[in-house]
């Protein structure tokens, strides 16, 4: 870890909340809206956020599995999303969620015409603008965790 952490502290509540409270509770806010008010399904969601936590390497991000409503995607899926192009368990919109984090973190210049008359046969704008923006809270603060190294000593919340 880069940043020292006070003993008996938690490594992301402290960095986040306590060193710059007002900086790391609005990062944290916009993170957490990212979960709580999607509209997406839970597959492109999760192809989108896992191919970013790839890209970004952050353990604490490639451990996690998001849930909702009791559901989680099956054990085998990050091997999936990593296959993104020719794997047979997607659906369109699911291998373009994660071709979108992808080129949005690495080629984000190069998302061309073609790239979008794709996107917009099967994502509303609506749509688009939302995963933007979630692929975006997951590219700032995953790299954030990880170049910190924060993401090596969080703890997945235990249900």
């Amino acid at each position: 870890m880069h940043i020292d952490i006070p003993e008996g502290q938690e490594p992301i509540g402290y960095v986040w909340g306590e060193m710059v409270p007002g900086i790391g509770m609005a990062a944290a806010n916009f993170s957490l809206s990212v979960y709580e008010h999607t509209t997406l399904g839970l597959r492109e969601f999760e192809a989108a956020r896992l191919r970013m936590a790839q890209i970004n390497g952050c353990l604490f991000c490639l451990d996690w599995r998001t849930e909702r409503d009791g559901q989680k995607v099956e054990e085998e899926f990050a091997d999936a999303v990593t296959q993104w192009r020719t794997t047979d368990a997607f659906d369109d919109r699911t291998r373009l969620a994660a071709e979108y984090a992808e080129r949005y973190a690495l080629d984000h210049h190069g998302l061309d015409d073609e790239f979008w008359t794709r996107m917009t046969a099967h994502y509303s704008q609506h749509e688009i603008v939302e995963l933007s923006m979630s692929i975006g809270s997951w590219l700032a603060f995953g790299r954030l965790n990880h170049v910190l190294g924060l993401d090596a000593v969080c703890v997945l919340p235990t249900h």
